[in-house]
């Protein structure tokens, strides 16, 4: 089957996931027939659409047209056979129970069509087992969705013993048009990527509670706080649900033995209903007490070590087994967790040998199987990480763009590809991404400087002919966009200031590259403009949504809908430009702003850019994050820096503690 076949598609099961995914495929345009066992239930799915797409109506994020269409995308159905005798994929979306999915499958196995694809959205149970449930092993895989489906960009693509390679190609396909990012699980292993991450974190801190070892807040302060993810340990269990975490270990204990065996602290909570936020009551009281109180000051080394040796551990097991690579494992636990940095990048930095010396510790003392390190990390810290290390700028080779040192902790990206007027080429998107992750590897390195090699063009776009291989495909247009909304987001996301300095023709995806930064200076002779709709196009690297926030969205459609060039002056009267200076001023004044960035409190400027990420749609989400920022840099060495220095009237050393 090829994507172009599927039209209809048959959602079993309205609940959360159920009605979520449902949504989703129905947005993406296609006609989905949402099914459950009961009326209510269905009705329940059904009135859960129509309020979340008023909602995203309401907000602007989609047309009250498109809303609306999507609406009436939406059948919903008690009877089976009307809900998938037509169509071409089945998402099974039922209850976490092998013999509820059983059930369920061999009476879809009666009803459905011989070509059609059946996926299941399980969080962790065997995809081989359930497609034994089947006649079509073949075309049946796993599309794990996370929680809520509209919201979250990550798809898990899991294959069986028995799935067909075509089957997954199609699978990836059809996440993608329903616009969210697919992750391939090469083998089917419990807990697939993302929850064989988590789930393992989670249990391995409520044993370090059950065991004496630490309390609640110092996990929870050493998780939020040292190790920078975007919850405490015990913050997420409760927010996932400490029943899910708790039956996907019972499950990953079954399959896989001791070391998974779930601790009595996360045991207890389940047989008192204490799940978390849903039942008012977990590792935190929602309902009578305060709820989340994490204290900034309560780091572990204990904890930051244990948990990071267990996130080290799962890696090894995935990677080891074939399950996913390294560059596979972080992708998915930054889009479905949220975390800031992979978990092997964190690993690898923190150092992998003393992460494997620390289990075997652990082991020899315990004796228990958690600790047990696996094979392949012996193997892979014996080799100093499970990437790697990148060295130098001369351990790496540019051809079409240059990285360069020019002292005062900046990291110089410049594009160089002078002869095409910088614009930006297939290559020179794969170069970015290995400069960006090379500078932010090096502690000695604080702000980006980001220009175009010599004085005619910044980047006067795309390089369109280098770029003309999709030849009109769809498909290949897409992945282009989304290799360069990645690429630039990558940027954006910086944990350091990025400076833009803008000399001449700033165009298009050159633009769309611009804005990426946090602050731009340009040129007096520089010229600006959007100019894709001219083509027929709109701009597909991130163009039609960030340019919004720094111009506002009136300013971001004048731009983009009229395709005008703008010079210098009055991109700066738009807000779009920081600065102004005279044309044989700017590489003097670009380097001198980011040395001037770059000598700043290096954790003050990550806590900023992620605050003001985070609210960007969502003001309370970055209010929350800014509350404990602030108090986390409250502990800092740098603010007492920064005090004494203020207090002589000095300037202040910031070493990034």
């Amino acid at each position: 089957m090829d994507l172009e076949e599927i039209n209809t598609i048959a959602v079993l099961g309205a609940g959360n996931m159920g009605h979520g995914i449902t949504e989703v495929a129905a947005m993406a345009g296609y006609d989905v027939n949402m099914r459950d066992i009961k009326a209510e239930f269905v009705e329940d799915g059904y009135d859960q659409i129509e309020w979340s797409l008023n909602k995203l109506a309401e907000k602007d994020r989609l047309s009250r047209e498109d809303a609306d269409a999507a609406l009436e995308r939406v059948t919903p159905l008690v009877d089976m056979e009307a809900a998938v005798a037509d169509a071409d994929v089945v998402i099974e979306a039922v209850p976490e129970q092998m013999e509820i999915k059983e059930e369920v499958y061999r009476e879809l196995e009666a009803c459905a069509g011989d070509d059609a694809l059946f996926v299941t959205n399980t969080s962790s149970l065997s995809i081989t087992d359930l497609a034994e449930f089947t006649d079509r092993p073949e075309r049946f895989c796993g599309m794990h969705f996370f929680n809520p489906p509209v919201r979250m960009q990550l798809v898990e693509v899991i294959s069986g013993a028995e799935t067909a390679e075509e089957t997954l190609d199609v699978v990836e396909e059809l996440a993608e048009e329903f616009g969210k990012t697919p992750v391939r699980v090469h083998r089917d292993s419990p807990g697939f990527i993302v929850n064989r991450i988590l789930v393992p974190l989670m249990n391995e801190a409520s044993w370090l509670v059950s065991d004496g070892e630490a309390t609640i807040a110092e996990v929870d302060s050493t998780t939020k706080y040292e190790l920078g993810l975007p919850m405490g340990t015990f913050e997420l269990g409760d927010q996932v649900g400490n029943d899910i975490s708790y039956h996907v270990l019972e499950y990953m204990h079954d399959v896989l033995g001791d070391a998974y065996e779930p601790a009595p602290l996360l045991e207890e909570k389940v047989e008192n209903e204490e799940l978390g936020k849903k039942t008012g009551a977990g590792f935190y009281d929602y309902e009578n007490g305060d709820g989340v109180q994490i204290p900034t000051d309560e780091h572990s080394d204990l904890v930051e070590t244990r948990l990071l040796a267990t996130m080290a551990n799962e890696a090894a097991k995935l990677i080891g087994g074939d399950v996913a690579p390294p560059e596979s494992i972080d992708e998915a636990v930054k889009l479905g967790a949220g975390f800031p940095d992979g978990p092997v990048k964190l690993v690898d930095e923190y150092g992998l040998e003393r992460l494997h010396s620390a289990l075997e510790d652990a082991y020899e003392d315990t004796g228990h199987g958690r600790y047990e390190p696996a094979d392949y990390l012996a193997e892979r810290a014996a080799e100093g990480g499970f990437v790697d290390a990148g060295g130098d700028s001369d351990a790496v080779s540019f051809e079409a763009i240059r990285v360069e040192y020019p002292g005062e902790m900046v990291g110089h990206i410049a594009i160089d590809r002078q002869h095409r007027m910088n614009t930006i080429s297939n290559e020179v998107l794969d170069e970015l991404s290995t400069a960006i992750e090379l500078l932010e590897d090096d502690d000695d390195v604080r702000a980006v400087l980001l220009t175009g090699a010599g004085e005619k063009a910044f980047s006067a776009g795309a390089d369109v002919q280098s770029m003309a291989g999709s030849g009109g495909d769809p498909l290949e247009a897409q992945e282009l966009s989304r290799r360069g909304q990645s690429t630039f987001g990558t940027l954006e996301s910086s944990s350091m200031p990025v400076v833009a300095g803008i000399d001449g023709y700033c165009l298009g995806g050159g633009m769309e590259l611009a804005t990426c930064a946090d602050i731009r200076i340009a040129s007096e002779r520089s010229e600006f403009g959007q100019p894709e709709l001219n083509l027929g196009l709109i701009p597909g690297w991130g163009g039609t949504q960030r340019l919004r926030h720094i111009v506002g969205e009136g300013r971001a459609k004048e731009i983009i809908l009229t395709a005008e060039r703008y010079d210098a002056e009055t991109m700066e009267s738009y807000g779009f430009v920081n600065e102004v200076v005279d044309d044989d001023e700017l590489s003097e004044r670009a380097f001198e702003l980011a040395s001037e960035l770059a000598a700043g409190p290096p954790i003050a400027h990550t806590f900023t850019k992620r605050a003001m990420a985070a609210g960007r749609d969502d003001v309370d989400a970055g209010l929350e994050y800014e509350a404990s920022a602030f108090g986390h840099l409250m502990a800092t060495d740098d603010l007492m820096e920064g005090i004494t220095a203020f207090m002589g009237d000095g300037e202040p050393t910031f070493e990034g503690k």
